[in-house]
């Protein structure tokens, strides 16, 4: 018995396997890199879903998306960090590049002048391509529907690592949805590089509500504030009840800032 005993614990530490040792890439790159940006990654798609659109990625988005966890992407990140990717290209600049590209192709494209703006979703698949341009910080060419860069326009906003408001302001902002004085004074209140781009974004969007432009694009203050709110601000409770009910304020308070806000000191801001 003591024999057969010896026997299997012999067996049994032959096929324990050994701790395998700290390996990395042929090019210095430690396999935990890949592990860190897969999880993110996933966690992300948890969220948000697959890719959408019905084309199969072409050989450019592969080879894009395999070189991603070298280069990050200017969607999906944070503030302080898309201002940092941009910093070698663009010193000078005060305003994510992205934000303000894409800005100025809805407004080219006569955006201003297209029913539904930023309703209307763009073909899925033209913005997808358009993505991979722009994060190859590649000018869009050949475009002709607005549509296209304002939704992706509107993506880049929602998929922010953290929201445009962060969310320590987040109740500041459901209190005072009525209260022009008090709401201008939460965008103020805002870290620098956050203050600046909503700014940005609440000018872009003083644009699309002037009469004129309201009789054809049909986006009054109350339809962009409620397709753009979504962007700005993110509720992070569970319940369906707050949910439905912060919806509500969250649409007010953009649709104050929109008519309020005194964005005249960004003119030339770029």
């Amino acid at each position: 018995m003591k024999a057969l005993l010896e026997r299997n614990t012999k067996k049994k530490s032959k096929l324990r396997k050994k701790p395998k040792p700290y390996v990395e890439e042929p090019d210095g790159v430690a396999i935990s890199t890949y592990a860190k940006y897969c999880y993110h990654k996933l966690q992300k798609a948890a969220l948000t879903g697959a890719k959408k659109g019905l084309k199969k990625p072409n050989v450019e988005e592969i080879r894009h998306a395999k070189n991603a966890v070298f280069s990050p992407s200017m969607f999906g990140s944070a503030l302080q960090e898309v201002m940092s990717m941009q910093k070698e290209r663009y010193p000078d600049r005060q305003l994510p590049w992205v934000q303000t590209r894409l800005s100025e192709e809805v407004l080219a494209l006569n955006g201003d002048q297209t029913e539904g703006i930023f309703r209307v979703p763009g073909d899925i698949d033209e913005v997808n391509a358009l993505k991979l341009q722009v994060d190859q910080w590649k000018v869009p060419t050949g475009l002709e529907d607005p549509h296209v860069p304002a939704s992706l326009l509107k993506l880049w906003y929602r998929e922010l690592e953290e929201p445009l408001i962060p969310h320590e302001f987040y109740e500041q902002c459901i209190a005072h949805y009525e209260n022009p004085e008090a709401a201008v004074a939460v965008v103020h209140a805002l870290p620098r590089i956050n203050r600046l781009v909503l700014c940005y974004l609440i000018r872009f969007l003083q644009v699309f509500v002037q009469p004129a432009n309201v009789a054809i694009t049909k986006m009054d203050v109350s339809n962009l504030a409620m397709v753009m709110a979504p962007n700005c601000l993110r509720c992070r409770s569970d319940d369906p009840r707050v949910i439905f009910e912060n919806t509500r304020k969250e649409m007010s308070f953009l649709r104050v800032l929109i008519q309020h806000l005194d964005t005249s000191f960004m003119e030339g801001v770029l």
